[in-house]
């Protein structure tokens, strides 16, 4: 494991001036960069150093330690995110807390196990019955009840080092660990309050620092016991300057420690630096080593390796950020680990070349386990790529993921996953992974195959219990069905929902009390999230969350889950634009397109991945009819615009007079086939003529304005009545937010790769 070291509390001796943008500590000059409420110090590269030619003509000078400004939306979402999760977290622990039982049959319960503790050996346990204190740390004497050292054992990832001693209890194990070799940190619990309410600091980090156990006497002099405080830790894995874990630390009130680890000792001694800086020295602990070393060995702690975290505490962190320079796929497998149960894993993937492209598709299977998608979707699919190598990483240990939020931004990908240790969970991965067979090649449409299926089944008393069954294969023909092409396999790839709306909506209840100048990119923040909140196609608000059971309601979550059974049956979205391109007509207006989709009684939304995007739950059979009545209605197609062969000829052969001829021709031979005399043949002749030529009656007509089912044929197809109402497909009285980003400056991306020294 890496070196464990922090900086002094004090003001920073070597300090030698300081400008309003520019410091100098031990002779060096620093460029001060302020982000929120934290601010760094980026060397300024020396006279000597030379640019490359690039780096000249876009004003992006060497970096010692990388910091990219453009990633500032990145930094606020995370700050808000984490902060909302944290509060549910709270809840969550402090409806837990109350929750422990006082009634008469858990203090009998309780009385029989202090008898049972007083029958062991008094040199093994401590008396409980007599109240013998169990340990003294710098002259605090502390006494644990049963129902304490119960709460302890089964809290035991929140137990912070004592004496080194184990006692063991016939029914129980409380766990008191060794604290870890005098390193130099400091420990911000610096403070303990004993019974009587008194403070006693702790001068040293002799021992860290232990939960507070405060137990006022009450009118009738029993003991009242209040809430153990619980740690919030978050680990910073890729820190770089540390700006991140600086922020984490100043603007999220629940987090106690944060961990900021790199591999590079420059860059851990510009983290020192700015933790100095910003006067966060007992908050902040840097690691300089392997990230996975450190993920891998906290996580062997949580299983008995007795490895301390960073600021003496013991367990798993309860939010990990990976934020690499390129993939995060290397660190996935140590970071499920190293989370706690119900923790946030906070993950961004800047290669897109390889995650949204079939460029490297040999490289995509190889660090997320899937093949990328061709065509306008491949950003959403890259996103289910990620999500489906955190899925499959953690599933191996028993855990289960839920996404909360997943953005496709700019050059990157940026996905906050709570997962929850449940082994009944994993058994519904299969049912929410996918493979999509993609036409990509052709008129770009798209199905999917999901592995299995989760039934819900009951058994012979009634009660409901699920049924995992493979799937039927295959799920569509090699051959398109719209317009013949050749189909390309995609996949596997996450199946379920991209985000939990009731996380989303959190978030931005919570923008219009936060400060613009701390959060720049507030406008953003917002319009992002309200298109993410917008393109779930859920039935209503309620549908898909699951039922609240009584813990459920006992814990008072804040952030409702969806049902982890369901997957997103609707994946992906259609571009109006491109659909025109197939058929070489005028594209259609968004409001046109959604209008003639609501007119269907089909659901439409917005995609945050691209501009102009509508998802909605219609079928490729509608979608291309309706798009062949635009042609009809509204933009006919000139002679020779389609040629033979291509996808829009193959899709234009099927409009509806071309149908209703090859439907007739079919009649008609049927009858020759079948008919007894000329006369019979004749009459028969007539009546599908005139069948064929005759108008839609009125409960005909009515029927074709009634939402098409999804398993429509192709005689139902032909009596829809589409109707391009650009009033019905417009946002009447929406706000006006900034939806989709613009490029901020000239030659901006992910910059070049830090050079400074390890």
């Amino acid at each position: 494991m890496g070196s464990l070291t922090d900086a002094s509390d004090t003001a920073s001796p070597y300090m030698d001036s300081l400008a309003s943008d520019v410091a100098t500590y031990d002779g060096k000059q620093y460029d001060i960069v302020k982000e929120g409420l934290a601010t760094i110090l980026n060397p300024r590269p020396s006279s000597s150093t030379k640019n490359t030619e690039r780096e000249r003509t876009t004003a992006t000078p060497l970096q010692t330690v990388f910091y990219n400004p453009i990633q500032q939306f990145n930094r606020d979402l995370s700050v808000l995110a984490i902060r909302i999760f944290g509060d549910d977290l709270t809840s969550i622990r402090r409806a837990r807390q109350e929750k422990r039982p006082h009634d008469s049959k858990a203090k009998a319960a309780a009385g029989k196990k202090r008898k049972r503790a007083e029958d062991c050996s008094s040199d093994q346990l401590p008396r409980l019955a007599d109240k013998e204190p169990l340990e003294t740390v710098n002259g605090a004497s502390h006494q644990y009840t049963t129902s304490e050292t119960s709460y302890l054992h089964s809290n035991r990832e929140e137990s912070l080092s004592l004496s080194g001693k184990v006692v063991s209890y016939p029914l129980q194990t409380v766990e008191i660990y060794q604290s870890p070799p005098d390193t130099g940190l400091s420990h911000p619990n610096s403070k303990i309050e004993t019974a009587s309410g008194a403070g006693i600091s702790q001068p040293s980090p002799e021992h860290a620092s232990i939960p507070q156990v405060v137990k006022p006497f009450s009118a009738d002099g029993n003991h009242e016991t209040k809430p153990i405080p619980r740690s919030f830790r978050v680990l910073d894995a890729l820190s770089a300057t540390g700006l991140r874990a600086l922020r984490y630390a100043k603007e999220i009130p629940c987090v106690t420690s944060v961990t900021a680890n790199d591999l590079s000792a420059s860059a851990t001694d510009s983290i020192k630096l700015n933790v100095q800086h910003n006067g966060l020295s007992g908050e902040i602990y840097t690691v300089t080593g392997n990230a996975l070393e450190h993920m891998y060995k906290i996580g062997a702690a949580a299983y008995g390796a007795y490895e301390a975290m960073p600021d003496g505490s013991r367990g798993r962190y309860e939010v990990i950020d990976l934020d690499p320079y390129g993939t995060a796929a290397p660190f996935l497998d140590a970071a499920v680990q190293a989370l706690a149960d119900n923790g946030l894993l906070c993950v961004t993937c800047t290669d897109s070349g390889v995650f949204a492209s079939v460029g490297y598709l040999e490289k995509t299977y190889a660090q997320y386990g899937g093949l990328p998608s061709k065509g306008p979707q491949s950003h959403e699919a890259g996103l289910r790529l990620i999500l489906h190598a955190i899925a499959t990483s953690a599933a191996r240990y028993g855990m289960a993921i839920e996404p909360l939020l997943s953005l496709s931004i700019d050059f990157y990908a940026r996905v906050f996953v709570r997962v929850r240790r449940s082994a009944a969970e994993v058994k519904f991965l299969a049912g929410k992974t996918m493979l999509v067979y993609n036409c990509d090649h052709g008129c770009g449409a798209w199905n999917t195959q999901f592995l299995a299926n989760n039934k819900v089944e009951k058994n012979k008393k009634g009660d409901e219990f699920y049924k995992y069954i493979p799937a039927q294969a295959p799920a569509a023909s090699p051959n398109c069905e719209h317009c013949g092409f050749k189909t390309h396999l995609c996949g596997p790839m996450w199946g379920g929902h991209l985000h939990n709306p009731f996380f989303i909506q959190r978030i931005l209840d919570e923008l219009p009390s936060l400060s613009k100048e701390t959060y720049g990119t507030l406008p953003r923040i917002e319009g992002m999230l309200s298109i993410a909140l917008e393109e779930s196609l859920l039935d209503s608000a309620q549908e898909g969350m699951t039922r609240k059971s009584e813990k459920a309601q006992t814990e008072q979550e804040t952030i409702c889950r969806l049902d982890p059974s369901r997957p997103d049956k609707y994946p992906f979205f259609i571009i109006p634009s491109v659909l025109a391109k197939v058929l070489h007509c005028v594209a259609p207006s968004d409001a046109a397109l959604r209008g003639a989709l609501i007119n269907l009684d089909y659901r439409v939304r917005r995609s945050h991945t691209k501009p102009g995007t509508i998802r909605t739950d219609a079928p490729w059979t509608v979608i291309w009819e309706v798009m062949r009545e635009w042609v009809r209605q509204k933009a006919p197609v000139k002679d020779g615009a389609i040629k033979p062969g291509t996808a829009g000829w193959a899709i234009m052969r099927k409009e509806r007079p071309r149908a209703i001829i090859t439907e007739l021709k079919e009649q008609l031979l049927s009858i020759m086939e079948k008919a007894d005399d000329f006369e019979t043949a004749k009459v028969q002749i007539e009546a599908a003529l005139f069948k064929s030529g005759r108008p839609l009656d009125k409960s005909t007509e009515e029927a074709a304005t009634t939402r098409v089912s999804l398993d429509r044929t192709e005689g139902d197809r032909k009596t829809l009545k589409v109707v391009f109402d650009e009033k019905v497909g417009k946002d009447v009285g929406s706000k006006k937010l900034v939806r989709y980003q613009l490029n901020p400056k000239p030659n901006w991306g992910p910059m070049t790769r830090a050079k400074g020294g390890s």
